[in-house]
């Protein structure tokens, strides 16, 4: 059989794999950042984590994980908040069949939240993400996917650490998570907007960088979802 690439996918990362690079290459290489910094009690915890779960399981992201299986989407989840505190929940793992993906979701289902000190380092969770993913040399696209709910207030500011990862050739999306329900007239709607352009200022990069939202933490889920398949599209060979 012929495969042959979607053309997205060769505009976005800038080429296909030449004739003599094995098919078996991770196509891409995404390291979710979940933030479990002192402003995420028990409850927002629960539908943060179970929210990534349920976006990888949702049929069209399965679909697009799965598109593939010669070229996996290499899967890493790790959780973030002060300094010194960054704790892997899922290591690398290459998503090739099913059985693989709903062993990644269980694990999601079933951990438990584990005691942090307050603070929010975002800019030493993006080059916690960014180190790991350069480790990845053999896939296609490397992408850091960042979730938090409030600005840094530890550490070195975000728009500095990104100044120092401009060339690791690493992408950093951000999933911004708001307060719940906010009306259209409400105070607080400012807020997501003003948090959302602050992720833009300080913390995403790359080409196509993009800050997705989530109105508090009961839309993560929906949120996650969307950020998912826009991470996938493009990233799919199709075999005639």
């Amino acid at each position: 059989m012929i495969r042959l690439a979607v053309l997205a996918g060769a505009l976005m990362l800038g080429g296909l794999p030449g004739a003599g690079q094995a098919l078996a290459d991770c196509r891409q290489a995404l390291a979710l950042a979940l933030d479990v910094s002192g402003s995420v009690d028990a409850r927002e915890y629960r539908q943060q984590i179970g929210g990534v779960a349920e976006a990888l399981d949702s049929p069209e992201v399965r679909a697009r994980i799965l598109a593939m299986p010669q070229a996996p989407v290499r899967l890493m989840v790790f959780e973030w908040s002060g300094p010194q505190e960054q704790a892997e929940l899922v290591p690398w793992t290459d998503l090739d069949s099913a059985a693989t993906l709903d062993g990644v979701i269980e694990t999601l289902r079933q951990t438990s939240r584990r005691s942090t000190p307050p603070g929010t380092a975002l800019g030493v969770a993006m080059a916690e993400g960014v180190r790991r993913l350069t480790a990845q040399s053999d896939c296609w696209k490397r992408t850091l996917d960042i979730s938090g709910d409030g600005k840094s207030n530890l550490g070195p500011r975000p728009r500095t650490v990104r100044t120092q990862l401009e060339d690791s050739g690493v992408t950093i999306n951000a999933l911004v998570i708001g307060v719940d329900n906010p009306r259209s007239t409400d105070i607080r709607q400012a807020e997501i907007a003003e948090l959302s352009s602050y992720f833009r200022a300080e913390v995403i990069m790359g080409p196509g960088a993009f800050v997705q939202t989530a109105i508090g933490f009961a839309d993560y889920a929906r949120a996650m979802k969307e950020k998912l398949l826009k991470e996938l599209e493009g990233l799919v060979v199709s075999e005639l």
